[in-house]
């Protein structure tokens, strides 16, 4: 399968240079970059096992159920007063259009020079720089956030999620697509004074804002809510069980102690399944990440 992976490298029209202010003109569409970026495929231990096309690895079917799994990253960037930047994905999107989510979440990919492939090393090092690097880059990809704007060495990564969605919200109950990855979720705090320029891909994103912890719990409770264009507001399922499990309880509590410890930094894999509206789809997939888990605090209860 590795045989297979070739080096991925970036149209000349599709992002100005990283110097130039960010804007977007023509290169390549949502589909051709499904079929161009290198995944990084995984088994359940977050070992590399080869790369395919980011379109097969997200086709859910009879064969694969539950797609391919493979590595990714969402970033959260706090402003100074602790506000998030969440984006809300462009109906350009293949997968999860429409959607309300953080502010950046997409993949490392094969090829790249510097590598964007994090080892175990790196990971029990707690210095992902492969991911680190991936997220700079999309940042300027999505949202026209140019890498001088930010210090690769201050995303703070924490800890990894594996997680599984079928995109039958947007693409109906039978849909094709779907998320299957080890999301490797990181960190960035701007420092007082700092602000960004950004200028969000109309073909990547559809709208930016900030909000406070509170502003997002209400938000996320209030189900009548909805867009500027009328249309329900809806939020990706790895963002929402994200809040739910972790960033409210946990890591936006104290965003100091969060990023400048390690208090919250472990070398482990949680593990979850989707909430059951985004079960089914084209392979009909259903409960399993949970079982997975429990299966494994057995066999540790009984090593212990």
């Amino acid at each position: 399968m590795g045989a297979a992976c070739s080096p991925w490298s970036l149209s000349p029209g599709r992002v100005r240079g990283s110097g130039g202010g960010g804007g977007w003109d023509g290169g390549m569409s949502q589909e051709e970059f499904m079929n161009k970026d290198q995944c990084i495929l995984l088994d359940t231990d977050d070992n590399v096992i080869g790369c395919s096309s980011k379109k097969k690895a997200h086709i859910f079917s009879q064969l694969a159920p539950r797609g391919i799994l493979h590595r990714a990253f969402s970033v959260f960037l706090f402003d100074h007063d602790g506000r998030l930047l969440l984006q809300k994905r462009a109906n350009d999107k293949v997968t999860f259009r429409r959607v309300w989510t953080n502010t950046c979440c997409s993949h490392p990919l094969h090829g790249y020079t510097p590598t964007e492939v994090d080892t175990p090393e790196d990971v029990k090092s707690g210095v992902c720089m492969g991911v680190a690097r991936a997220a700079v880059r999309k940042l300027e990809q999505e949202l026209g956030i140019t890498p001088k704007q930010v210090d690769i060495n201050r995303f703070k990564f924490l800890t990894r999620l594996h997680y599984w969605a079928a995109d039958v919200v947007t693409h109906g109950k039978n849909s094709p697509w779907g998320e299957h990855e080890i999301d490797y979720i990181l960190f960035y705090h701007l420092k007082q004074g700092e602000t960004l320029n950004i200028k969000p891909n109309p073909e990547e994103v559809d709208e930016v804002k900030w909000v406070s912890l509170e502003q997002l719990e209400s938000q996320l409770g209030d189900d009548t809510l909805k867009d500027k264009d009328g249309m329900k507001m809806i939020w990706s399922p790895w963002f929402r069980i994200i809040v739910e499990r972790f960033l409210a309880p946990l890591w936006w509590k104290d965003l100091k102690l969060t990023i400048r410890t390690d208090k919250f930094q472990d070398n482990k894999i949680h593990r979850f399944d989707c909430t059951p509206e985004h079960f089914g789809g084209a392979g009909k997939a259903e409960a399993w990440l949970n079982n997975i888990d429990q299966d494994q605090g057995a066999e540790e209860a009984k090593e212990g």
